[in-house]
């Protein structure tokens, strides 16, 4: 018996006494777990999520994307040094930062709805600390060897052997720790500069501390703390029951199947026959037959193992499944008087229905990502590309020229998201009499200012604006300035006032 095994017998025989619980230690030891291999569906469907994962995280910071002079041509990019977020087509600029906001709700909302659907279907499949473990658990097995070959390793003498294969572990855990810390750098530098930079010493500290920081977190996380961070350090279990009901499907024991367990060829004895192959794959070391448990992350992997422990006992597969509580109450309760055999077999099955992934729960998950996505979308279809803001001078609010005329000054800024550099004619709509003036520009063939738009930048100017001396002017005038391109057409504006001493 496995010091796992005993554990679990242990827990189970234990009388409840309050008093000997109260002489247990508060904080108990870490039990290291030592996960078996396991083959099936759910492994494979693990194994091609991972392989996904991780090819996106790796390459995308190498794909390029032309996107003309001058600009960087990374396709996935945090331009912090420049204040753009390029992502293949699109360009974010800082004021754009709600589309950011946006796109973190709409992943809330989603891992909210696959949470009723699935379970922890994220925390067992997509969650970056579960891919990483399960790479240092893979490279670990080539290694180290699988289960009973790693507990014999660290059980026994600690020679050459045990510390060559020890350091060759770490060593290959810290190459992919160091290739994931500088992945996450090349998301904000350009990829091949930065990997050239770190290689050769060149690189700033900050990018120096950032790629340590992360590689650091790596080892520690994925190659020492593993389950230790879902149980303790997420906040995800915590409140993800709050959005499971009767009819998610989570991975459960069909205990009306299992029970009475017994030796496989033992009479009246349910078809769990006590094995511990699906304790012996898990990751967080715990007992599915126990029911549902904070440490359960979802993964599957002990449906595969106990699939093929019936397969090889000739008996159906499916004891421990992805199942709704509702079919599991439903079983249960038609099969209570029925002895083990095939007939409560049939009859648990039967009771069973097709889960409902319509309902209320789903139905408003599925609406606000819905309503969250078109608002988006229409931003983002709607998102200007040429903004002008208009500045007017707070000190003085107005000077009085020496002839008597009131003037007011004006810083005007031009905020350009393409790449066309084209100048574009400064219009004044205000009353008759009214003169603009704008400093270090020419003017078209109308006599209006030609402002030079910068590419992809922001250009500044300062206007003036006067009146005719001796003019009687409201304490406040509307004007508004419109930016006019070659064709005549309106493309920006921004309405202000003209301020004038208290008649």
């Amino acid at each position: 018996m496995t010091s796992v095994e005993a554990l679990h017998r242990a827990k189970a025989d234990r009388p409840a006494d309050p008093i000997a619980a109260a002489a247990q230690p508060m904080y108990a030891p870490r039990k290291h777990v030592y996960p078996r291999r396991v083959f099936g569906r759910v492994r494979s469907v693990k194994w091609a999520v991972l392989m996904l994962c991780l090819g996106l995280y790796y390459v995308v910071p190498w794909l390029r994307w032309d996107r003309g002079a001058g600009v960087p041509d990374q396709a996935v990019l945090v331009d912090i040094a420049n204040a753009r977020i390029f992502f293949f087509w699109i360009e974010l600029w800082p004021q754009e930062i709600y589309f950011l906001a946006g796109a973190m709700i709409l992943g809330a909302f989603a891992l909210f709805a696959v949470s009723s659907l699935f379970g922890r279907m994220w925390c067992g499949f997509t969650c970056p600390q579960t891919v990483w473990t399960d790479l240092f658990m893979l490279v670990e097995r080539w290694i180290q060897g699988d289960r009973n070959a790693r507990m014999k390793l660290d059980q026994g003498p600690h020679g050459a052997n045990y510390w060559f294969r020890k350091v060759l572990t770490h060593g290959v855990w810290l190459v992919i720790a160091a290739a994931t810390g500088g992945a996450w750098i090349m998301y904000f530098n350009d990829a091949p500069t930065v990997t050239m930079d770190i290689l050769t010493g060149q690189a700033s500290v900050q990018v120096y501390f950032f790629f340590a920081l992360f590689a650091g977190f790596t080892y520690l996380l994925a190659g020492w703390a593993r389950e230790q961070v879902c149980t303790y350090m997420c906040p995800w279990p915590r409140f993800q029951a709050a959005m499971l009901d009767e009819n998610s499907l989570v991975v459960t024991y069909r205990d009306w199947r299992g029970e009475p367990r017994g030796k496989a060829k033992a009479d009246g004895v349910g078809d769990c026959v006590d094995c511990f192959a699906c304790v012996h794959v898990c990751p967080t070391g715990i007992d599915i037959r126990d029911g549902q448990q904070l440490e359960c992350i979802g993964c599957g992997l002990c449906v595969d193992a106990c699939d093929s422990v019936m397969g090889k006992l000739g008996r159906p597969k499916g004891l421990i499944a992805f199942e709704t509580l509702k079919n599991l109450s439903a079983s249960a309760a038609a099969t209570a008087t029925m002895p083990a055999g095939a007939a409560r077999f049939k009859a648990g099955m039967a009771a069973r229905q097709v889960p409902r992934f319509v309902r209320p729960r789903t139905l408003f998950y599925a609406g606000a990502l819905s309503i969250v996505a078109l608002v988006m979308l229409g931003a983002f279809l709607m998102r200007s590309t040429l903004d002008v803001t208009v500045l007017r001078d707070r000190a003085p609010l107005y000077v009085r020229l020496s002839d008597g005329a009131i003037r007011n000054g004006y810083t005007i800024k031009i905020v350009n998201k393409t790449h066309d550099d084209a100048p574009l004619a400064l219009a004044l709509a205000a009353p008759d009499g009214f003169r603009m003036t704008v400093q270090d520009v020419e003017d078209d063939a109308q006599g209006r200012p030609l402002l030079a738009r910068r590419a992809d930048g922001i250009a500044q100017y300062r206007v003036f604006v006067v009146t005719p001396a001796g003019r009687r002017l409201d304490q406040e005038t509307p004007l508004a300035f419109r930016l006019v391109d070659a064709q005549g057409r309106t493309v920006a504006s921004q309405s202000t006032i003209f301020l004038a001493p208290k008649p």
